[in-house]
């Protein structure tokens, strides 16, 4: 239960990453939805290298392959997390006005699906 919170807290700062990302890639002329791919990856690299230590307490060097099977773990998580966000910016007004909203309900959407992933592909030898 308690790497469940500590990821939930990883996750928190994702969110800041991802929104940090977000606003100047959308305003740089990619749009809130193609600069949500972008924000997206910096934020799933961000909370890979924080999870790694404080989640899972990994002592081995990071290593690409760790990176990419992260990534690729993660996915199903992004792809929940991704929809849930389109959707809200598509259909929510409030959202669509103050997209960090679908960002956050994107997050909460992916958490448990990216925190088994995770621990069953990425981190098993924690």
């Amino acid at each position: 239960m308690m790497r469940l919170v500590r990821f939930a807290l990883v996750g928190c700062l994702g969110f800041v990453v991802d929104v940090a990302i977000l606003y100047p890639v959308a305003w740089l002329g990619a749009g809130w939805v193609i600069g949500r791919l972008c924000s997206w990856l910096g934020a799933a690299t961000c909370t890979w290298a924080v999870n790694r230590r404080f989640t899972f307490a990994m002592a081995m060097a990071p290593s690409w392959r760790e990176w990419g099977a992260y990534l690729i773990a993660n996915s199903a998580g992004g792809v929940v997390n991704y929809a849930t966000y389109v959707a809200l910016i598509e259909a929510v007004p409030a959202t669509a006005a103050h997209p960090y909203l679908a960002v956050g309900a994107g997050s909460v959407a992916g958490l448990l699906v990216n925190f088994t992933m995770s621990l069953r592909f990425v981190f098993s030898k924690a």
